[in-house]
């Protein structure tokens, strides 16, 4: 099926471009699945099929920090400025590693009973959310214990069929004392609070939005990058949907979203992309990226 062909999810929804700008390209093939920004403006991201970890400077300089022996996806930091990483190891088990500051890995926890980790986000100091794409639930990680339990399993996280390989729960952000996931496959964010660390009854926030990460500003609008719709769409609390950022901006295939946080790019969004692997345009699968977009609006710091 040609991207024509893709069902006109964001066809009713107002464009209003911001000013993009290139920050790195990679080799076609390259699926950029997660990213995070230190307080020193380092890009860190996950190379999915490569199993890697890259790091991208503020010249633009990119590096390999960390390689793992399976595949990697979502990437949160630790409280002491090491990463958690989320994948599968190369016997396909489910695993989160810590990667040290100097690029060293261990494996954390392995999740046996797991099928698909994906993002994780941080919950307090030490505990950290983690969404399983195919069993439909959200694990709780004890990064400080290396434990791991069910925080909840619903239908409203689950695939609504195992046919398709479309991720089914994917992104993972709290405002205020509201987690949002992201149900690629099904098309919703949904809407969980968080009653003392426990979750409370979820519920739809916003229908037909294909959204795989996503990132909140201080006001509470959700920034979510779009996949196979290649585009970078801003969602308002009412559940308006403005396009920010389309293909001719370098969004064909966007996967992950993330603020920047030193004092000079604090309304900097930094998207990556895998350039349409999995869903090619009819002109053929890009580089990969890491495109920088000015949205005017300072992004919400993670715990």
């Amino acid at each position: 099926m040609a991207p024509s062909q893709l069902p006109p999810l964001f066809s009713d929804a107002a464009i209003a471009l911001v000013p993009a700008q290139t920050v790195a390209e990679f080799p076609v093939n390259t699926f950029l699945e997660s990213i995070v920004v230190s307080p020193d403006q380092t890009l860190f991201i996950t190379d999915h099929y490569g199993g890697k970890v890259i790091r991208v400077d503020t010249e633009g300089v990119v590096t390999t920090h960390a390689i793992v022996a399976g595949k990697a996806t979502g990437l949160a930091f630790a409280a002491d400025g090491s990463l958690l990483l989320t994948g599968w190891d190369d016997q396909n088990t489910p695993v989160v590693w810590r990667v040290s500051l100097a690029g060293d890995v261990d494996v954390l926890a392995t999740l046996p009973d797991a099928l698909f980790l994906n993002g994780l986000t941080p919950l307090s100091d030490s505990l950290y959310l983690i969404a399983d794409s195919y069993r439909g639930a959200i694990w709780e990680l004890d990064a400080a214990q290396g434990t791991v339990r069910v925080w909840l399993e619903h239908p409203l996280l689950a695939q609504a069929t195992a046919e398709n390989p479309t991720p089914a729960v994917n992104g993972l952000k709290i405002f205020g004392q509201v987690l949002y996931a992201s149900n690629t496959q099904n098309a919703q964010i949904v809407r969980i609070p968080i009653l003392s660390d426990q979750p409370g009854e979820p519920e739809v926030f916003v229908q037909n939005a294909n959204i795989d990460d996503f990132a909140f500003d201080k006001a509470g609008n959700l920034y979510g990058t779009t996949h196979v719709f290649n585009s970078l769409v801003k969602i308002v609390p009412d559940g308006n949907i403005t396009i920010l950022a389309q293909a001719e901006q370098g969004m064909v295939g966007t996967t992950a979203v993330a603020f920047g946080r030193s004092s000079t790019d604090l309304t900097h969004l930094y998207v990556t992309t895998n350039g349409g692997i999995s869903f090619p345009p009819s002109t053929g699968i890009e580089s990969a990226k890491v495109v920088r977009l000015e949205v005017s609006a300072e992004g919400l710091p993670l715990l």
